[in-house]
């Protein structure tokens, strides 16, 4: 079985920074695309930025030029750099992967979430 974990959520004031982890495990032969996604209170859940495996990117435009991911293809993890966080970042982060296994399976896999509040 594949799993996601994430980490690094919390709370900080308005301008701080967090950075994100998200590790895979089990039985993976690659990734393809991984990124991350948040939800909102009261809010369905959005893209924030993916990442191929060749190291393509696409952020959504909230959020362009205050984040940064980045992905460690040895260790089968990707990382999200939040810089100039604002209130309305305030959401649970998903992680998420296109993960290929070694039986031949390919499917979206998602982690459990991670919260970040921001606020003073």
């Amino acid at each position: 079985q594949v799993q996601l974990v994430e980490s690094g959520g919390g709370l900080v004031q308005p301008g701080g920074s967090l950075r994100l982890s998200c590790a895979a495990s089990g039985s993976i032969f690659s990734i393809n695309v991984m990124g991350w996604y948040r939800q909102a209170p009261g809010k369905e859940r959005e893209l924030v930025v993916v990442i191929t495996n060749d190291g393509v990117t696409n952020y959504t435009d909230s959020v362009k030029g205050r984040f940064t991911i980045s992905r460690n293809n040895a260790k089968n993890t990707v990382y999200l750099q939040m810089n100039s966080l604002k209130p309305e970042d305030t959401a649970v982060y998903y992680c998420n992967a296109d993960v290929s296994t070694y039986d031949g399976s390919r499917y979206r896999s998602w982690g459990q979430g991670t919260q970040v509040t921001v606020s003073s």
